[in-house]
């Protein structure tokens, strides 16, 4: 039966196409993808085409600087995900960063917490290494020809995107150093809506990547101008911590939800909090109550609850610390018994004001007509990273590893070499037979909960793929609350806070940003996110 598409208020239709499909949430980085695989490349190539792109396109939420991920489904029919995420100096004690931060803010070490800014927050970079191992496993291109695009765009000059243009605004504030307001501000300030600007250092920088490969951001000229940076600033990082980077390949962690086969990635990253959330939902019929209803709003965010306890509480480096099976389904079972008509009470989503609660990045995801499929996240964490920019290469530095805690009881506390949680957390699902979609959310400890409401759309409520990213969300907050989208709150708001939950309506930018597209039995398709800039491009 065909779904009741009024209904599901879809604001653009479904994209369909032949040969292949990139969804992001930039039109000329989606440009970028679609012109690789116009031009002999696969998936993976356009993938990591359109990642460059964002780099220049959409720096306020990406970069060089910062860490990428990839979860994919080869032709051949491989499940496979790729890592590149890098660690803390290995310098970097909590006894040399609380003394560090301490005297820098004038205060008792024992009082010091990881900074959100500056040096201390760096960690090592894993977005060009990440970058080229995905073309060099999957490509049929060069990295060269792949991040001509994106070069261009630097090189070349691009006008500035509506989203883009508001998100900019806030460096303004964060960059002090010359190099780096001359690399991202323009006389100064952030580039108004439709100002067309160049990043040339920035465009230098990645045209040394195409000439030279990843190794020059790891162990040439750029790695010396990274740790050269961070250094002078009063950090820890050295060219033998970036020499010493290399990129993972590891098991995607699964679970099925309604017969939906979901793949995530696993610690250090956040996947398992998603595949929980989908565990206990399943286990309570959360999918099973009227989508308009108050009781699937309840029975998803108190899924969501329970699974952030136990993400929060557990997932770290396992190089370090062992993690639970916390997407195990006998464990959602135990799990799923906390959850009743009333809602649960002091649950923690993260540490209080972290940047997690907010954060940027990038989500592209791409499909071929050979059964490729792609879904490719990378970020800086929050915005422009650290505030910092190495040298002259227009890299603008993350701060990752604001998100290690200086408490020594923590399971993810800092520590030299080690990998703090990380947000980011591409997906992939097969929804049926020969029926294939890479998909992802944005935003910080948005991601989880946008895994499950995009899935759960599809599964549940058999909506076309734009109708499920168009559809209104709810979002669990870090202080209790409960965050609905405007065109939710009509008949369901009241009947929440009758409940006992605490409710808010945010604008739409509070709920992150998806992008998927789809294989169905060889059918293309992809849907591209609404509240942001953006756009799917069909080949």
């Amino acid at each position: 039966m065909d779904p009741d598409l009024d209904r599901f208020d879809s604001r653009r239709p479904t994209v369909y196409a032949p040969r292949g499909v990139v969804a992001t949430s930039q039109p000329l980085a989606a440009a970028a993808g679609r012109d690789v695989l116009q031009r002999g490349g696969n998936a993976f190539d356009a993938a990591v085409a359109t990642a460059a792109a964002l780099n220049v396109v959409e720096p306020t939420s990406t970069g060089l600087g910062g860490d990428a991920f990839a979860m994919y489904r080869t032709a051949n029919g491989d499940v496979g995900a790729m890592r590149a995420a890098g660690h803390a100096p290995e310098g970097a004690t909590r006894e040399r960063v609380r003394d560090a931060v301490a005297a820098s803010q004038g205060i008792d070490p024992g009082d010091a917490t990881m900074p959100e800014r500056g040096p201390h927050a760096v960690t090592v970079p894993g977005t060009a290494r990440g970058w080229e191992a995905t073309v060099d496993r999957f490509g049929e291109l060069s990295l060269s020809r792949v991040l001509q695009p994106a070069v261009r765009l630097a090189t070349e000059g691009f006008p500035v995107t509506e989203v883009v243009a508001d998100q900019w605004r806030h460096a303004e504030a964060l960059f002090e150093a010359p190099n780096a307001r001359e690399a991202y501000l323009f006389g100064g300030a952030a580039p108004d809506v439709g100002q067309t600007v160049r990043l040339p250092a920035l465009g230098r920088s990645l045209e040394r990547i195409a000439e030279a490969g990843a190794d020059v951001v790891y162990e040439g000229e750029i790695a010396e101008a990274i740790a050269s940076t961070v250094q002078d600033a009063g950090g820890f990082m050295t060219v033998e911590d970036l020499a010493g980077f290399d990129v993972e390949w590891p098991e995607p962690l699964s679970t099925t939800y309604n017969g939906a086969e979901v793949y995530e990635l696993g610690p250090n990253n956040q996947g398992q909090i998603a595949l929980e959330a989908l565990n206990v939902a399943e286990a309570i019929g959360a999918g099973e109550e009227p989508y308009d209803s108050p009781e699937r709003v309840h029975a998803f965010v108190e899924a969501m609850k329970v699974a952030f306890q136990d993400g929060h509480h557990y997932i770290t480096d396992p190089a370090f610390e062992p993690v639970q099976p916390l997407h195990d389904p006998a464990y959602a079972t135990e799990r799923a018994s906390l959850i009743g008509e009333e809602p649960l009470a002091d649950v923690p989503v993260g540490a209080p004001g972290a940047p997690g609660e907010e954060a940027d990045t990038v989500l592209l995801t791409t499909a071929d007509d050979a059964g490729n499929l792609v879904s490719f996240i990378n970020s800086r964490y929050k915005g422009f990273g650290s505030g910092l920019v190495a040298g002259d290469t227009g890299i603008a530095l993350q701060n990752r590893g604001a998100s290690f805690s200086l408490d020594p009881d923590d399971p993810n506390r800092l520590e030299p070499g080690k990998r703090p949680f990380h947000t980011l957390i591409p997906a992939l699902a097969r929804l049926g037979e020969a029926d294939w979609t890479a998909f992802g959310t944005m935003g910080g400890y948005m991601q989880p909960q946008g895994h499950v409401q995009v899935l759960s759309n599809l599964v549940d409520y058999d909506m076309p793929l734009q109708a499920a990213l168009d559809a209104p969300r709810w979002r669990y907050r870090e202080d209790g609350t409960v965050a609905l989208e405007a065109r939710l709150v009509e008949g369901i708001a009241p009947k929440l806070a009758r409940r006992g939950h605490d409710v808010r309506v945010e604008p739409p930018r509070s709920f992150g940003g998806s992008q998927v597209v789809r294989n169905r039995g060889g059918t293309l398709s992809g849907a591209t996110e609404p509240r942001k800039d953006g756009h799917v491009s069909p080949l």
